[in-house]
Formats: structure tokens, C-alpha cells, sequence
């Protein structure tokens, strides 16, 4: 199991090891076969000669979060709500369309690890009794200089 650099999410080795992942885990208890990812690979802008100019070595993978028949439902409302029906990441990186398939897949895993993190409720809090106090003064300040501007002065 190969874990991100920031600890979100997992790429979970196949059968045939060595990079041959058989599903995401993003979290734990969702997996996500990377049979329901798609790719989609182009050329990557930048540096590189006429490799970069004729070698589709960018890739981009898309998960379909609506149609994924693998996801609980409690983590398809949360991605649905926080992220929307279809999550991308793309990687263009190296000059290798392997080496970056397999950015991506990390960069979309770390993705979804993000948006399926349960987030603590604000707990609402109030203003202390001493900050109130001086924003009700520097208010009273600011009133008196106007009014003295004006002409009119009061004592308060």
C-alpha cells in the first residue's frame, strides 16, 4: 500500500504489484476500483522539444462520483456536496505517461481524501465583554469627531 506525502489517501497494490494498483482507498472503508476511473491523456505544455510536442504524456483522470456504483452512500452525498459530480486530477509532470498516470491517481486520491474528511461543527462563540466594550468606545470617538465636524457638539 502506498500512502500520499501528506498521509490522505492510498493507491493499494494488485495482483501484479510494482505500480499495478488494483483501487483507490482514499479513506478508509472506500475503495474505488480504477476500473471506474477514466483517463484522458494530451500533450504536456512546456519545455521539452519535439518529444513534449508529439507525446501524449500528460495525464488526467476523471471519477465519476455520481455513476460509481462502489461508493457507500454517505461518501457519494458528501463528494456530491463538497467537490460535484465528476472529481479530476491531471499530472504532466514528467516526461513519462506512466510516472504520471500514477501522479494523478495520487493527486485524485489525495483529492477525495479531502473532500471525504469529516469536518468538526463550528462552535459558536461570543465576543468578550472587553472587545465589545472598546468597539462601542472607538464608535462613540468616531460619532463625537464627526459631530464636532459638523458643528455641533455633544456631551455624552
Amino acid at each position: 500500500m502506498a500512502e500520499g506525502p501528506d498521509g490522505g489517501g492510498a493507491v493499494v497494490d494488485g495482483p501484479g504489484g510494482a505500480g499495478g494498483a488494483a483501487f483507490v482507498e482514499p479513506v478508509s472503508g472506500v475503495r474505488i476500483p480504477l476500473g471506474e476511473i477514466e483517463w484522458r491523456f494530451s500533450t504536456a505544455g512546456g519545455p521539452g522539444g519535439q518529444h513534449a510536442n508529439t507525446s501524449n504524456t500528460r495525464a488526467e483522470a476523471l471519477f465519476d462520483v455520481a455513476a460509481s456504483p462502489s461508493l457507500p452512500e454517505w461518501a457519494r452525498q458528501r463528494l456530491l456536496e463538497r467537490r460535484g459530480p465528476v472529481i479530476t486530477a491531471s499530472a504532466g509532470d514528467t516526461r513519462s505517461q506512466f510516472r504520471n498516470r500514477d501522479l494523478a491517481i495520487e493527486r485524485l486520491s489525495r483529492r477525495l481524501a479531502a473532500a471525504l474528511e469529516e469536518r468538526m461543527p463550528r462552535r459558536p462563540t461570543r465576543p468578550p465583554a472587553a472587545s465589545q466594550r472598546r468597539r462601542l468606545d472607538q464608535k462613540r470617538r468616531r460619532g463625537r469627531l464627526k459631530a464636532e465636524r459638523r458643528g455641533k457638539v455633544e456631551e455624552a
